[in-house]
């Protein structure tokens, strides 16, 4: 098997990066979307992630792209901008080889040099014992929940919310990251 590449996105990365996440969106609970968005319409998120200085990762493996990674602010509002969210979806073909924690670990490392200091997971579905389970791995640990937050697929979703420090975390000021 070749070597797993993590490295920043491109443009020319969508038509994967939407195709991955339209079986996401069509068929698991990790996303609360129902409706897949065009390439066009990802291209755009990607954008805005970029606009506010934070990564936007892709894993390629022999020019196919298994996965990819993003972090953006939590919430809009400015007192978050230390605090990111991130989202982390690999091509179920990807699956157990992994992608996913070398795509988490780049992600953390990444936004910590930026000057986040803390990154939250919110993971769609209490039984997503994959996506819990690495964010674990990584260190992240659990920081609550919301029950019964989504409806899909004609039953009830809860969302775990899973947190780790970056840096120095909270024990010093923020810098504004570049």
């Amino acid at each position: 098997m070749s070597p797993l590449t993590i490295r920043p996105s491109s443009p020319e990365d969508f038509p994967a990066v939407a195709r991955i996440y339209a079986h996401h969106v069509l068929h698991g609970t990790a996303t609360f979307e129902t409706e897949p968005p065009s390439p066009e319409e990802m291209l755009r998120r990607r954008e805005e992630v970029l606009a506010r200085g934070w990564p936007w990762l892709v894993a390629e493996r022999d020019g196919a792209i298994l996965g990819y990674a993003y972090a953006n602010q939590l919430r809009p509002r400015p007192a978050f901008r230390f605090c990111l969210e991130d989202s982390i979806y690999l091509d179920e073909n990807a699956r157990g080889q992994g992608v996913g924690r070398a795509l988490l670990v780049e992600l953390l490392a990444q936004c910590e040099a930026r000057g986040a200091r803390q990154m939250v997971a919110v993971i769609g579905d209490s039984a997503n014992a994959a996506s819990i389970g690495l964010h674990r791995a990584c260190g992240f640990e659990p920081s609550g929940g919301y029950a019964a937050a989504g409806w899909k697929f004609e039953r009830w979703i809860d969302v775990v919310l899973m947190q780790r420090a970056l840096g120095d975390g909270s024990a010093t000021p923020a810098r504004e990251h570049a």
